[in-house]
């Protein structure tokens, strides 16, 4: 009977994958209320030319997917070319929605240490990665950067890729050239390897241009 009781006691303390799943629902819930987006879906989105309205505070949630995504900035330049192999820089701020917490960022002056490295200013890090497109599908590896060296891990998360079907990617040489900017609510199943197997949802505000 006692071993019973402890087994059933252990049985309850498992925590499923649904279990996992729902928390991580919540805490985009959660963020969403929070934050107060407004959510559209994809016919308005395409209704409004693929924009975002900022000022609404509107993301698009993409079924496909479950990423959310706001255009702050469409940038300059053009959409990526077909089957060409392109180098981008991004710099990027990475939250945890389940904690609330900004894991790891780029986009604002920040000293950290890092092994074999030293302290070290992370906005000098700006993220590089190879993509080519095919079609609406985008393949990727990050070249260097700080996502790389926190993750440790060369595969850029599936979520980063989705706003390169609606954004330009140009360089930005002349004063009046634009930066794309988006902010990304991603599930766990678009995201980095962390964020798979722990099923986390993370916040991404992400820009993107062109490598000189």
């Amino acid at each position: 009977m006692l071993l019973s009781v402890l087994l059933m006691t252990a049985c309850d303390k498992v925590e499923t994958y649904a279990d996992m799943k729902e928390k991580e629902q919540d805490a985009i819930s959660r963020f969403i209320s929070s934050q107060g987006i407004t959510v559209i879906d994809e016919a308005t989105f395409n209704a409004q030319g693929q924009t975002t309205n900022v000022n609404a505070n509107q993301y698009v949630r993409f079924s496909r997917n479950g990423v959310y995504m706001q255009i702050v900035r469409k940038g300059s330049g053009e959409k990526l070319e077909e089957k060409k192999n392109v180098v981008l820089l991004s710099r990027f701020l990475e939250k945890n929605l389940l904690t609330d917490q900004i894991v790891i960022r780029n986009d604002i002056h920040s000293y950290i240490s890092l092994t074999g490295v030293g302290t070290v200013d992370v906005s000098q890090y700006l993220d590089k990665m190879n993509v080519m497109r095919t079609g609406t599908n985008f393949t990727a590896s990050f070249i260097s950067g700080m996502m790389y060296q926190y993750h440790g891990s060369a595969t850029v998360p599936s979520g980063w890729l989705v706003p390169l079907n609606y954004i330009n990617v140009g360089y930005t040489e002349g004063e009046n050239d634009e930066v794309s900017k988006v902010r990304l609510i991603v599930p766990h199943s678009q995201g980095t390897a962390d964020a798979s197997s722990s099923v986390t949802p993370y916040y991404y505000e992400i820009t993107y241009q062109r490598s000189l």
